[in-house]
């Protein structure tokens, strides 16, 4: 594509070819004879320095660069030690995931307009104070004008696929209501489950354990409990069923279903299945697409 100035020069050019042909005697002895001319290309625009590649799409290096500072100095304040190379990993996966997640937004016709992106900048520049607050800011954080609305961009597109992934979330799930009684001792565990075995009620036993809620962990779907055997055995058990003992790093459980059926996530674990649920949806993407990590 040439640049209007390049435009301008092969019309004048052309111009003057013209003029002169008109100036000269017509006829096959005055034909004149033109050598061959090359036009002057374009100049190649200088690559953006890449951390890594998307699909094609560019991870900006000096982005990631400050992203990765911004990390480890907000890791540091929380008293957190971590590791060059962790770090790095993080903030590139970070990166990664959210360039998916736009290229995503795009596909699904939800990109950010050059209209909707200003509002957004010029709400920003709004709550900051002003523009030159805004512009000290991106200049504090590593940003030009330049790359600071593209990372806007990227970022709003893909907070608005992440919103379509959540919104396609059933509205109800199959959960349990559980007690429980937890131990620290195997003995003691055991004691518990032969007195149930025996006839024990789960709720009076679970009292001499926890008095104040008697072990109720409320309800809960499937796959929210960090422990894998613990959760896949209070999906095996029936209301009025108790399980053996379970071991987990924490201790000693025996587990009571009180009822199941489907209802709708309370908002912990709502937040946790909608993490997964992105986390899910990036992972495929990120299976299928090709990235290129810049050496």
């Amino acid at each position: 594509m040439f640049s209007p100035r390049l435009k301008k020069l092969t019309t004048i050019i052309l111009l003057a070819y013209g003029l002169a042909a008109c100036s000269r005697p017509s006829g096959p002895s005055a034909a004149p004879t033109l050598e061959a001319t090359s036009t002057p290309e374009a100049p190649t625009a200088t690559p953006v320095p890449a951390a890594a590649t998307v699909n094609g799409e560019i991870v900006p290096l000096a982005e990631y660069q400050a992203e990765l500072a911004r990390y480890q100095f907000a890791q540091a304040a929380l008293g957190k030690s971590v590791g060059e190379a962790d770090a790095a990993q993080a903030v590139l996966d970070d990166m990664i995931a959210q360039t998916l997640l736009a290229q995503g937004a795009r596909a699904a016709g939800l990109s950010v307009t050059e209209a909707g992106l200003q509002s957004r900048i010029d709400a920003l520049a709004a709550s900051l104070g002003g523009t030159d607050k805004l512009a000290a800011w991106q200049s504090a954080h590593g940003y030009d004008e330049v790359s600071f609305r593209a990372a806007l961009k990227r970022a709003a597109e893909a907070a608005s696929m992440r919103d379509k992934i959540i919104a396609e979330m059933p509205g109800t799930f199959e959960q349990v209501h559980v007690r429980q009684i937890l131990l620290y001792n195997e003995a003691n565990a055991q004691d518990i489950l032969a007195q149930l075995k025996a006839g024990g009620k789960f709720d009076d036993l679970a009292a001499t354990v926890d008095p104040v809620t008697r072990g109720d962990l409320g309800w809960f779907p499937q796959g929210y409990l960090l422990d894998a055997n613990l959760d896949a055995a209070a999906f095996v058990l029936q209301p009025g069923q108790f399980s053996d003992v379970i071991v987990t790093e924490v201790g000693f459980h025996i587990i009571y279903v009180i009822e199941r059926g489907p209802r709708p996530l309370s908002p912990e674990a709502r937040l946790v299945f909608q993490s997964r649920a992105v986390a899910e949806w990036v992972n495929e993407r990120r299976a299928q697409a090709s990235i290129v990590l810049s050496p």
